[in-house]
């Protein structure tokens, strides 16, 4: 029951913050720049001069992935919340490798929320609070609205595409 209102407060915090012109905060921490609340992978790729790694990263993708068939082959009811920073190193790596796998899978951009956060791992609206963040990125995997599970950083073995492809499955 507990997963479930986490779920619905969720939706519901994505929802108000998507109304809002701007749903996210850019902050400058010495050079570079943070994003902090709801942002997408646009966002990071039509704003080459500040995030200069996200396609650099992306040309390192693994096109073999097992996560690509596992994305394909998945129900509707699967979603991704994903948590980034976009000043933290191990963001930079690996969620732009997620996303160019996902366009490969074909899966749908509307069947992924990506929040950022701040070096506090604090997000606007709290979202990471609620989904009790401490480590970036975290991929969060949902079936109909309840967290089946989730990969943190590079996953427990550090292959996290096989990680996310199996909790998929």
């Amino acid at each position: 029951m507990k997963r479930i209102l986490v779920a619905v407060s969720v939706c519901f915090a994505f929802t108000v913050q998507a109304t809002a012109q701007t749903p996210y905060i850019a902050t400058d921490d010495g050079g570079s720049k943070i994003l902090n609340g709801i942002i997408t992978k646009y966002i990071l790729m039509n704003q080459q001069a500040d995030f200069t790694w996200y396609s650099t990263s992306q040309q390192s993708a693994n096109a073999s992935s097992p996560l690509i068939q596992s994305m394909q082959k998945a129900p509707a009811d699967i979603h991704f919340l994903v948590f980034g920073g976009t000043w933290c190193e191990d963001t930079q790596n690996v969620l732009p490798k997620f996303f160019k796998i996902q366009e490969w899978a074909g899966f749908p951009d509307a069947r992924i929320a990506f929040i950022g956060v701040d070096r506090a791992k604090k997000s606007v609206g709290n979202l990471a609070t609620v989904m009790g963040i401490t480590n970036v990125p975290t991929i969060i995997v949902m079936k109909k609205g309840v967290e089946i599970g989730r990969v943190i950083e590079y996953g427990k073995t550090g292959r996290w595409d096989e990680e996310l492809s199996e909790l998929i499955k």
